[in-house]
Order: C-alpha cells, then sequence, then structure tokens
C-alpha cells in the first residue's frame, strides 16, 4: 500500500500501535506510571468498577465474534447436572458411598440411577452432530454445553465421537472449573457473568435438551421457559429428560391449577426419555425429514 492508494487506512490498527508504545525506548518515571498504559492494555483500569458496563459490552462481543467466525448459525443445547456419574463411573460411585451413612448411600444410587440420563446426553449430541446440517454456509445444531463435567461433558463427547465440533461456555467460579476434554478448544469460551453466558446460551439456541440437574439447571430451564412463555423469545423444541425426575421436584400441574401460570403454558415442553425420542421431535418442528 502507498499513500496515494485510496482503499489504504489512514489510522494504525490498535495492535501496531500497541507495538509503537512497547517499543517506547524512554524508561522514565513518566512511562512507567499505569496512568501512561493504554487503555486498552491496562487490566487494572479494565477491572475498576466502573468499568463494568464496558466488560458486558466485551463478554457479549467476544463470543459472539467468534462464532460467528466459526460459521456456527445455530446450536443444539443441552443443560443439565454437574454431578451425574457417566454409566462407567456410576458402580464406582456406589462403593465409594458404602461406608457413608445413609442418606449419603440414598444419594449415590439416586446418582447412579440416573447415569442412563449421560448415556442418552452423549447418544443425542452424537445424533445430532452426525447429521452435519448445513444452511447458507453455516453449521446448524452444533452442539453447545456449559462447558462443564457430567451431562455437560456428555454432550461435547457425544459430539467429539461423531468428529464434530462443540462449544463449551465455561464460567468463572470460587472453586476449580475447567471445561471437559471433549470441548472444541477454539470454541472453549469462558464468563464472568452468568447473566452474559445465558444469553449466549440462547441467541444461536434452536432447540434445547434439559436433563436432571440442580439450582444451575432450574435457572437456565425456567428462565427459557420464561422467555417464550411471555413472548420474547419465539417457541423452540423444549426437551425435557427425566419426567419422573422432574414430577417430582416440581409440581408444574399444581403451579397450572394454583392459577399463577396458564395450563397451555404446560404444552412448552416437550417430555422424552431418549435421545431417538429428543430427534424425533426437533425434525417434526423443523420438518428436516423433506
Amino acid at each position: 500500500m502507498t499513500e496515494k492508494d485510496l482503499k489504504d487506512r489512514r489510522f494504525y490498527r490498535a495492535e501496531q500501535e500497541a507495538k509503537f508504545s512497547e517499543s517506547c525506548p524512554d524508561d522514565t518515571p513518566q512511562t512507567r506510571h499505569p496512568a501512561y498504559r493504554l487503555a486498552f492494555q491496562d487490566d487494572e483500569f479494565l477491572l475498576r468498577e466502573e468499568l463494568r458496563p464496558v466488560r458486558f459490552q466485551l463478554e457479549l462481543l467476544k463470543p459472539e465474534m467468534l462464532l460467528d467466525e466459526a460459521g456456527v448459525g445455530s446450536t443444539m443445547v443441552m443443560y443439565g447436572s454437574a454431578r451425574i456419574p457417566s454409566p462407567e463411573q456410576a458402580e464406582a460411585r456406589l462403593e465409594a458411598a458404602k461406608d457413608g451413612d445413609e442418606f449419603e448411600q440414598k444419594v449415590a444410587q439416586r446418582l447412579a440411577d440416573k447415569a442412563k440420563y449421560y448415556a442418552e446426553a452423549h447418544k443425542l449430541a452424537k445424533l445430532v452432530s452426525e447429521k452435519s446440517i448445513v444452511e447458507e454456509g453455516k453449521r446448524q445444531f452444533v452442539v453447545c454445553t456449559g462447558g462443564g463435567p457430567s451431562i455437560m461433558e456428555a454432550g461435547n463427547r457425544g459430539a467429539s465421537d461423531a468428529g464434530a465440533e462443540s462449544i463449551g461456555l465455561n464460567i468463572v467460579l470460587p472453586h476449580e472449573q475447567a471445561p471437559n476434554p471433549y470441548v472444541t478448544p477454539y470454541l472453549s469460551l469462558n464468563f464472568h457473568y452468568f447473566a452474559l453466558r445465558k444469553m449466549h446460551f440462547l441467541l444461536r439456541a434452536r432447540a434445547v435438551a434439559v436433563f436432571p440437574g440442580g439450582f444451575g439447571t432450574f435457572d437456565e430451564f425456567f428462565e427459557l421457559l420464561t422467555l417464550i412463555q411471555t413472548g420474547k423469545m419465539k417457541p423452540m423444541p423444549i426437551l425435557l429428560f427425566g419426567k419422573d425426575f422432574w414430577t417430582r421436584v416440581v409440581d408444574f400441574e399444581a403451579i397450572a391449577e394454583e392459577g399463577t401460570i396458564s395450563r397451555k403454558d404446560l404444552d412448552l415442553i416437550t417430555w422424552v426419555e431418549t435421545a431417538d425420542e429428543a430427534w424425533a421431535h426437533i425434525s417434526q418442528f423443523y420438518d428436516l425429514n423433506r
């Protein structure tokens, strides 16, 4: 490019300016002081309380840009527990609980009984990934999980076993938290804000599979229901795995009978027990068999 080229940039890019700053030959009290740092390279400045709106914007923008650059058109999101063992781990968990009290043994047995949902999550992710649906040059129904263990691991593992990439939306927590090894590295994204993470779960979602889980799963599941119930989001398949579990811990019929939701709101949920049932409903909803 020359100065006469009409397409040439008149301003240097940010990374070039950063290099100019780093190569500054003068080492003085002024250049060493934090005030002299370029604002976008100043971590202390970016982490200030007043910069929260900017951090919100960055956490919204970075994943959006990376997923767009990766050609992700839509996702199939998988919510579920971080504690349910895989079928391979179930027996070991039961054995480890033998020396515990009656409550610990009961919990271990209940978790082991739910290992079947790890298997179904793996099967669903593998099944969907093997379809390799592409529309308008974008990959559709890319598996997206919270990036952690258990049900989340099963989803990413199923996609990996199908030879497909998958997304993991991890979150920084006070206790140690790391992505499971089956998340595609360049689609492994980390969040500070739960709100932004939940937003990215749903921005590209075209189906959501919800497995038995705890507070986090409840939070994500009920927010999704609320968004569709209130018309803030268009309907999509919400596939609820484990009717025995869900009807035991949440009395959906009672909520309707109390009048705090409409009975038709219960139709937002599709009850399934297997990956095949889930995919059949997704296919019917989007008329994929055509």
